[in-house]
């Protein structure tokens, strides 16, 4: 599947000022990058550095008054949906490394919180038959709010008002997971069907020796998705970071599914 992406920011700074851009779709070995165009505004600086779990990359810029950017991609989506129901959970011992982190809490995904919580209610379940339970309990208990949320609601916070938008269900997927001993890192990605368009975010689990896309809002399914980053929680994984005060003039994305 081939996605075509349209992105147009447009922000007025009230300083001089860094900030970290972080809105390409990453190329990757089940989503090719076919081709890319990036634009800004005129910028002091422009480097590349690279992202967190070597997904993607960041763009640091330093820019002053009005800062617009433009980004026109196609990618290509091969990935498929499995039923994550039936994957293994890996044992504590056997996991890579690099995954580790992934099973700590975060800023925004206090899972140590939540140990008590999933014993009760998926203790029955292993592996990816609880997260499939977890990700449907989720979609089915909380709300889609928007605006019922802001920068510093955690995973904790959404749980106790079963509500919120994409950024916050994948934070309560997350915790969950990892409070079960299953690594679980925040996605950013780009997915045709959701509404409105926008910047979207998922979780993604380590089962069965690989990564897999789990979207809790129902949106999104895994063969549609274009990954952007990923991280411990959305802190690290933000489409823009600004290092100072702006306000925002438009933001538009378009995502559109091509046969």
């Amino acid at each position: 599947m081939i996605l075509k992406l349209n992105v147009k920011l447009h922000y007025r700074l009230s300083e001089p000022m860094d900030l970290l851009l972080q809105i390409e779709a990453a190329d990757l070995v089940d989503q090719r990058v076919r081709s890319t165009e990036i634009w800004t505004s005129d910028v002091a600086h422009f480097s590349r550095v690279a992202a967190d779990d070597g997904i993607g990359e960041r763009i640091w810029i330093r820019a002053e008054g009005d800062f617009s950017c433009t980004y026109i991609a196609e990618i290509a989506v091969d990935r498929p949906a499995l039923d994550i129901s039936a994957l293994p959970q890996t044992p504590l011992h056997l996991l890579p490394g690099e995954t580790i982190k992934h099973l700590m809490p975060s800023r925004y995904c206090p899972s140590d919180q939540f140990q008590a919580f999933v014993d009760a209610e998926f203790g029955d379940l292993a592996g990816g038959a609880r997260i499939a339970a977890m990700r449907d309990w989720i979609e089915s208990a909380f709300s889609y709010v928007p605006g019922s949320s802001h920068a510093q609601t955690t995973a904790l916070d959404s749980f106790v008002q079963r509500q919120g938008v994409c950024r916050d269900f994948a934070h309560v997927l997350v915790a969950l997971a990892r409070a079960s001993s299953i690594p679980a890192r925040f996605a950013s990605v780009y997915a045709p069907d959701v509404m409105p368009q926008d910047f979207h975010a998922v979780a993604e689990v380590y089962l069965g020796g690989s990564w897999h896309l789990i979207d809790p809002t129902g949106m999104a399914d895994a063969d549609t998705m274009a990954r952007i980053g990923v991280g411990s929680d959305a802190s690290s994984v933000a489409f823009l970071t600004a290092f100072g005060s702006m306000e925002l003039v438009n933001q538009s994305v378009s995502v559109i599914r091509q046969a």
